[in-house]
């Protein structure tokens, strides 16, 4: 799964830019197969974002103030660095809103606090090493850290095949944040309305896959396909 390599920018359009190159041709049309391999888990309804990246509370029905969102699986520093992380890996552009306003990070501590398993040892190895690193070189967290320090952290570590072999195992663990934001957020209510995703509706007439879809694929229906369309 696809973040930005060195000299860009952690954002949605630098990402599909450099996935091109790099793994094909990886664009925001084509993360319906980003979401498919993503944890099951992963595809499910989001609500609005809240808590740390959340307007101001709204009133219930009964005129209370509805309470911020309190983390289950994070404690309060990892939810803050996963917020800000989310938002770098997906951010807000002239399409749709940013993961954080999807409900993302909510998301993503709902899904590790019910059994995030290996995944959830790696997502927490990975903050802590982006601490660890900005600290040693910035003194400070990745949270307090610039815009520019914040890149630099991330473009050591965006792609696998081109860290650097000390950065090796912080890019793989890097892999497993960014492939739950992803899951996330494509999943969302604000993602699938982003992509946009066409399933969910009722067909009448089932046509087959359209033919450029098939010539991209590199494959074609077989005769047997075009004798069963001709007798319905």
């Amino acid at each position: 799964m696809p973040v930005p390599p060195s000299g860009t920018a952690a954002t949605r359009g630098n990402m599909n830019k450099e996935d091109e190159k790099h793994s094909g041709s990886l664009n925001r049309r084509d993360l319906l197969k980003v979401i498919t391999a993503a944890p099951a888990a992963a595809l499910v309804p989001l609500t609005p974002a809240r808590g740390v990246a959340s307007p101001a509370p709204q009133n219930t029905a009964a005129g209370q103030p509805q309470a911020a969102y309190q983390p289950k699986f994070f404690n309060e520093h990892e939810y803050r660095t996963i917020t800000v992380l989310s938002d770098l890996i997906v951010p807000a552009d002239e399409r749709s809103g940013s993961a954080t306003q999807a409900g993302v990070p909510e998301f993503m501590d709902d899904w590790l606090n019910a059994g995030g398993g290996m995944m959830a040892t790696e997502i927490r190895g990975s903050l802590t090493w982006i601490d660890m690193e900005c600290n040693r070189l910035y003194d400070r967290d990745f949270v307090d850290c610039s815009a520019s320090e914040q890149k630099q952290i991330l473009d050591r570590i965006a792609y696998p095949d081109k860290a650097a072999l000390h950065d090796a195992n912080a890019a793989a663990a890097f892999n497993s944040v960014r492939d739950l934001v992803l899951g996330g957020f494509f999943s969302s209510e604000m993602g699938m309305k982003d992509l946009p995703y066409l399933g969910n509706q009722v067909v009448e007439n089932w046509e087959g896959c359209p033919k450029p879809d098939l010539d991209q694929l590199g494959v074609s229906y077989n005769e047997n396909w075009a004798h069963w369309k001709s007798n319905t």
